[in-house]
């Protein structure tokens, strides 16, 4: 895939969720959903559907940490814990192209 569709892909999985949790931000005070976890792990297993959709989620974030980390050591990207730091405050939609990119790169400079 090109650069530059994963640069933009990331560009769009930072903003559109971003926006949704500023809006809940300044509704609440709940900054990016961090400072009040317990209104956050209410309002996410709210109701099965939203607990599915999280579990879910979870289950994903999990497998892309392992399988981050064992493409990073394979193509000699340092830093990785950038990436998982990103997917633990904004979520997976922008740092999982974003590491598609440093991936591309890195087979670039191979």
């Amino acid at each position: 895939m090109k650069k530059s569709v994963l640069l933009a892909l990331t560009a769009i999985g930072f903003i559109a969720p971003l926006i949704l949790m500023m809006k809940v931000t300044v509704e609440t005070g709940n900054i990016l959903l961090w400072t009040q976890p317990s209104a956050t792990i209410a309002g996410a297993f709210g109701n099965d559907i939203s607990a599915s959709f999280i579990v879910d989620l979870l289950c994903v974030v999990m497998v892309f940490f392992f399988w981050t980390y064992y493409e990073a050591r394979r193509h000699c990207i340092k830093n990785i814990w950038v990436v998982w730091l990103l997917t633990l405050v904004f979520g997976m939609a922008g740092p999982f192209p974003l590491f598609l990119y440093m991936v591309q790169r890195a087979k670039e400079r191979e």
